[in-house]
């Protein structure tokens, strides 16, 4: 025996509905798409300074916080700030995050880069010996003076002091020394002078405080320096706050700090950002000579505009998500939230008005009908002779027949068979006498 499925679905109608509802999905999520940033990447190059100073260091420190995460902190040495912000313009250095002194290149010039934020004050220790307490940069002309390794903040920032003093140029013997180097030609007499710049803790800066016969110079005019330099502050190491009992240093002393920054190229991902904060958060947070507690990390050098994450997180702290769960599930389930846009924006209100907008396709082909079917009922009205009840007839005919040939799918078809009774009733309506006709009640009008 011949076996007849009956549809249970107009293909037809389903196309008609179903391919704009995926055009709109798809576009919804190929928009989404465009938010979603890549997954972070598994190791970070950052560049630092010298192996032996505090940038390095401080580097080793956050090397092992964001390995608990799974992330490679890749240090990579260099002569000082200089260099480093050329690894970070150049695009071929892979250095994503450096170290930079404030004071150290320029948002024209690194148009790329934002800050992440300031990490601790870096003075300027001037260490000089002389039967004399020098409270000037100017009365260290015509002296020797070990001004830091080129390309170092050092040398920078001791250039411009000398400079706006006026004791760059001859008789004055400049030395291009590192901080080390610097301290030992002192301690030997080999200088009279040195410049280092780097926190409290550098061994260099320990060593020269408690040397005999080196004496730290303290600048009386630190406000004027801070005019003529905005990206200096006017520091206080109190007396004694080195050693109490040997009162080192033995009175008040002002020194001119810039900052050390951490500048991030813009290209970092924004989950090595939160982490990055996290790190400098750990290892900032704590109070030290020159600084109160909570006072850093923060943004002092406005060099560079400031990171959107770095901001966010001054604002709100840890991500919520990585607050609960370990980073990389964190991260998989941030970039997934971007994804449930499209889903509750597009697809779920296409799931729910695709049913109700398929039947009504379906339906309004058979109403169609119908309508045909309103038009013959008003024609029969008039319909007198013999040959227009034909022609009539034949229209119903053809109605029929087209109802027929259309495959309708089984939850409507009782709509079809509605339609087929009302064919019938006009039919007997037109088999009436004449005279019955216009009397007749028109069936299909309330169909």
């Amino acid at each position: 025996m011949l076996k007849i499925r009956l549809p249970r679905i107009s293909l037809r109608d389903l196309v008609a509905i179903g391919l704009p509802a995926l055009a709109i999905t798809i576009a919804a999520f190929w928009i989404a798409a465009l938010f979603i940033k890549p997954a972070p990447p598994k190791t970070l190059v950052m560049s630092t300074g010298a192996e032996t100073g505090a940038y390095h260091a401080f580097g080793k420190r956050y090397q092992e916080i964001l390995a608990r995460n799974g992330i490679e902190l890749e240090l990579r040495p260099s002569a000082g700030s200089a260099e480093n912000f050329q690894r970070l313009v150049d695009m071929n250095s892979a250095v994503t995050v450096a170290f930079l002194q404030a004071g150290t290149g320029n948002a024209e010039d690194g148009s790329e880069l934002e800050m992440l934020t300031s990490v601790f004050y870096e003075p300027l220790w001037v260490f000089y010996r002389d039967h004399r307490t020098l409270d000037r940069v100017r009365d260290l002309a015509g002296k020797r003076l070990a001004i830091g390794a080129k390309g170092s903040g050092t040398h920078s920032l001791a250039m411009r002091v000398l400079v706006a003093n006026g004791t760059a140029k001859a008789p004055t013997k400049l030395l291009d020394l590192g901080a080390d180097d610097a301290a030992k030609a002192l301690i030997e007499h080999k200088v009279d002078a040195a410049f280092i710049v780097g926190a409290a803790e550098l061994p260099s800066v320990k060593k020269l405080l408690f040397e005999p016969g080196v004496k730290l110079l303290s600048f009386n005019r630190a406000a004027a320096y801070t005019r003529l330099f905005p990206f200096l502050h006017s520091v206080t190491l109190p007396q004694g706050s080195i050693d109490l009992i040997r009162d080192i240093p033995a009175r008040d002393t002002q020194l001119l700090a810039p900052t050390a920054n951490l500048v991030a190229h813009e290209s970092i991902h924004p989950a090595h950002v939160d982490l990055l904060m996290q790190a400098f958060a750990e290892v900032h947070g704590q109070p030290g000579v020159l600084h109160k507690t909570g006072e850093f990390p923060t943004v002092k050098d406005p060099t560079f505009p400031e990171s959107a994450e770095a901001k966010r997180f001054f604002k709100s702290g840890t991500p919520f998500l990585q607050r609960y769960m370990p980073f990389w599930a964190a991260t998989l389930v941030d970039r997934l939230i971007v994804l449930l846009v499209p889903i509750i924006a597009v697809l779920l209100p296409l799931l729910r008005i695709g049913p109700p907008l398929y039947g009504w396709r379906v339906r309004t082909r058979i109403f169609r009908w119908y309508g045909e079917l309103k038009l013959i009922e008003l024609e029969i009205k008039d319909a007198l002779d013999p040959s227009q009840r034909a022609a009539l007839l034949g229209k119903l005919d053809g109605l029929e027949q087209r109802a027929l040939k259309r495959s309708v799918p089984l939850a409507y078809s009782d709509l079809l068979y509605n339609l087929r009774s009302h064919i019938e009733l006009m039919r007997s309506v037109l088999a009436r006498p004449t005279g019955q006709v216009a009397a007749s009640t028109a069936p299909a009008s309330g169909a």
